[in-house]
């Protein structure tokens, strides 16, 4: 277990690191960062003054390494669109993306494994079927086509949710929060759904399909021989093989909707990560780029060694094999 852990935490610095470098190569190709920050009037005295203080002088090996210092520590430099610490502008932005993400997971599990479960078992009817056929209709539409739809429906005509923004937020240290507050759950709920039909709609039809390859196996026949109940072989044994490779999808799903929340925080101008990086792409902000890259770039690693050491809990063959030696 442990040889298992550090070979993980050796492959995620490589990766991090891989990223950290695409990161900082941002810098060599979009611009000077010094124009961005004094101007255009600035003298020349100014800019050899401003490139030595940003290190910008040094050679490119050591100005990578200093990079690496730096984002290690969670430090990328200014904005160069608000002249902010890009750091500030993360820790602000990040508890909103955090909040919608885990929403929409949390929307996509309880609803999306019941619904996989049931087309399994139940195959062929009707039910089972509308199910197939609204989570190809999830896996087609496009998230912006369905934030817009969304809001049509129940914030223009039937006037149900808000349509856009965050509402009050709770200040609890230095994470902000919506989830104290009524009208805070209130915005949620549109961003949060539309952020969550795909993830849904991707975890419904591979239940099913685990499920139904699990059905087949001859444990389960073993189980069925001995005299077991349904609800046991379905619940106690079937399901909880099918939720082995569950897990892996939906932890890098979390990963994904962090990643990936910028089209629907855009449709619903939720203040979020994603809609600070498109801003920044909009700005050729780099250095905000830069972060949020390595910080989604740490979310998957992190995402990644969990539901590496959760297959040990979940499943016994994993543990049965690591104490094997592999054999």
């Amino acid at each position: 277990m442990l040889a298992f852990i550090l070979r993980r935490l050796a492959q995620a610095v490589i990766v991090m690191v891989t990223v950290a470098f695409i990161s900082f190569m941002l810098f060599q190709f979009v611009g000077d960062p010094v124009v961005f920050l004094l101007g255009q009037d600035a003298t020349p005295e100014q800019i050899v003054e401003m490139r030595a203080a940003l290190g910008l002088d040094q050679p490119f090996i050591v100005q990578f390494w200093h990079f690496l210092v730096n984002a290690a520590q969670g430090e990328f430099g200014l904005s160069l669109r608000q002249g902010a610490k890009v750091s500030r502008l993360i820790a602000e932005r990040f508890p909103a993306t955090l909040e919608l993400a885990l929403a929409a997971a949390f929307i996509a599990l309880l609803v999306g494994v019941p619904m996989g479960v049931y087309a399994a078992l139940k195959r062929g009817t009707f039910l089972s079927q509308v199910f197939m056929t609204l989570s190809l209709l999830g896996v087609s539409l496009p998230t912006f086509l369905i934030g817009i739809l969304l809001i049509l429906v129940f914030s223009v005509t039937l006037g149900w949710f808000p349509s856009y923004g965050r509402g009050p937020t709770t200040d609890l240290g230095w994470w902000s929060t919506g989830l104290l507050t009524a009208k805070g759950w209130h915005h949620l709920v549109l961003p949060a759904v539309t952020l969550a039909i795909f993830q849904l709609t991707l975890i419904m039809r591979l239940v099913r399909a685990e499920m139904l390859e699990v059905l087949r196996t001859d444990y389960i026949k073993f189980a069925r021989a001995r005299g077991l109940t349904d609800r046991a072989i379905h619940f106690g044994h079937a399901l909880k093989n099918t939720l082995v490779p569950v897990m892996t999808i939906t932890g890098l799903q979390i990963g994904g909707l962090i990643a990936f929340a910028i089209i629907t925080e855009t449709v619903f101008q939720w203040p979020g990560m994603g809609l600070l990086f498109i801003q920044a792409v909009t700005f050729a902000d780099i250095p905000v780029m830069a972060a949020y890259l390595c910080l989604i770039a740490l979310i998957f690693v992190v995402i990644n060694l969990v539901v590496d050491l959760l297959y040990f809990a979940v499943d016994p063959r994993l543990r049965v094999s690591g104490k094997g030696g592999g054999h």
